[in-house]
């Protein structure tokens, strides 16, 4: 048990609380359909899925623009599907992507059952590699941006997790210690690891059926925050 060290938790948004693969799969039917792509979702989302979190990953290590991640996640795709589209086509659905992804608001199972737990006991905030107009987007659409006091993004901190930077903006905000603080994330890069080196105590919510480690404890549903805190 955590909760006689810990004042302030901090959640990770996509993929942890925001069901992420849900929405974007709902946000791509809309905008192939509309697009007349016609090329199977299931499919898509096959190819999809690896290949967004590899340049997401790019992304994080800062070898990759914000425009080339939205461009060329969805040209590798189209490539690989052997599926040809002009360019124009391609920034296109890249912007109806995130004009469209925060419409969606499904959560993962017990998310507001723990948040209405947790948010009498500690102060919740959130800290994000996503891009902050979407993100905000997505809290105030889901009906949960009033639980958290802080929502720290990488834009705002100019670096993204696992780098140190953003935790330490956070901490400042939240007028908190990283020895009070839990850090709740599905990334075991960018949320677990980037949080410990910083002093954070840490849960990996396994949202991607990860082997078990030992460097923290690890969650398969959101509900067994309980044990925890």
């Amino acid at each position: 048990m955590y909760s006689k060290k810990i004042s302030d938790v901090f959640f990770d948004l996509d993929h942890t609380l925001w069901d992420f693969e849900k929405n974007s799969a709902l946000t791509f039917e809309k905008i192939l359909k509309e697009h007349h792509v016609e090329v199977d979702l299931h499919d898509f989302l096959e190819v999809y899925i690896p290949i967004n979190l590899a340049y997401w990953k790019l992304y994080r290590e800062e070898k990759i623009s914000k425009s080339e991640l939205r461009y060329q996640r969805l040209k590798t795709v189209f490539d690989d599907l052997d599926y040809k589209l002009p360019d124009t086509l391609i920034d296109q659905l890249a912007i109806d992507y995130i004009e469209y992804l925060s419409s969606f608001n499904h959560l993962f199972p017990n998310a507001l059952e723990v948040l209405d737990y947790l948010k009498p006991k500690y102060k919740l905030h959130i800290i994000t590699n996503g891009f902050e107009e979407v993100q905000e987007k997505k809290l105030i659409n889901a009906n949960i941006r009033d639980y958290f006091d802080q929502v720290v993004n990488s834009e705002m901190a100019g670096v993204k997790k696992p780098n140190p930077q953003i935790f330490e903006l956070a901490l400042d905000r939240a007028h908190t210690t990283s020895e009070s603080s839990i850090m709740i994330g599905d990334s075991l890069e960018a949320d677990i690891l980037g949080a410990k080196a910083v002093g954070f105590h840490a849960l990996h919510f396994n949202a991607h059926n990860e082997p078990e480690h030992e460097i923290c404890q690890m969650i398969h549903d959101l509900s067994e925050i309980k044990r925890y805190l």
